[in-house]
C-alpha cells in the first residue's frame, strides 16, 4: 500500500468509528424506549422487567462512555502536551 492510500485509509477509520459509534446511541435509544414501553403497557412491573431495563441502561451508558470522541481529543492534548515539553526543553 503506497503512502496516498494509507492516509486515505487512515482519514477514514475515524470517520467510520464516529458513524459506527452514533448508530449504536440511535440504536440503543430505540431498545431503551421499547423496553420502557413493554414494562409500562401491561400494567403490571415485574422484577424480570425491571432488571432487563437496568440492564439495557447499564449497557447505554457503557456505551456513552466508548466515545470516539473522547479519545480524539486526549490524543490531543497528549500532542499538544508533548510539544510544550519539547519547545521548553530547546534552548
Amino acid at each position: 500500500m503506497n503512502k496516498q492510500q494509507n492516509s486515505e485509509v487512515s482519514a477514514f477509520l475515524p470517520i467510520l468509528q464516529k458513524g459506527i459509534w452514533l448508530f449504536g446511541i440511535l440504536s440503543w435509544i430505540f431498545g431503551l424506549t421499547d423496553r420502557s414501553i413493554a414494562l409500562l403497557s401491561d400494567g403490571y412491573l415485574s422484577a424480570i422487567d425491571i432488571v432487563q431495563l437496568f440492564t439495557a441502561s447499564f449497557f447505554f451508558l457503557s456505551w456513552l462512555f466508548l466515545s470516539p470522541f473522547l479519545g480524539l481529543n486526549s490524543q490531543s492534548q497528549r500532542k499538544g502536551e508533548d510539544l510544550g515539553q519539547n519547545v521548553e526543553a530547546s534552548p
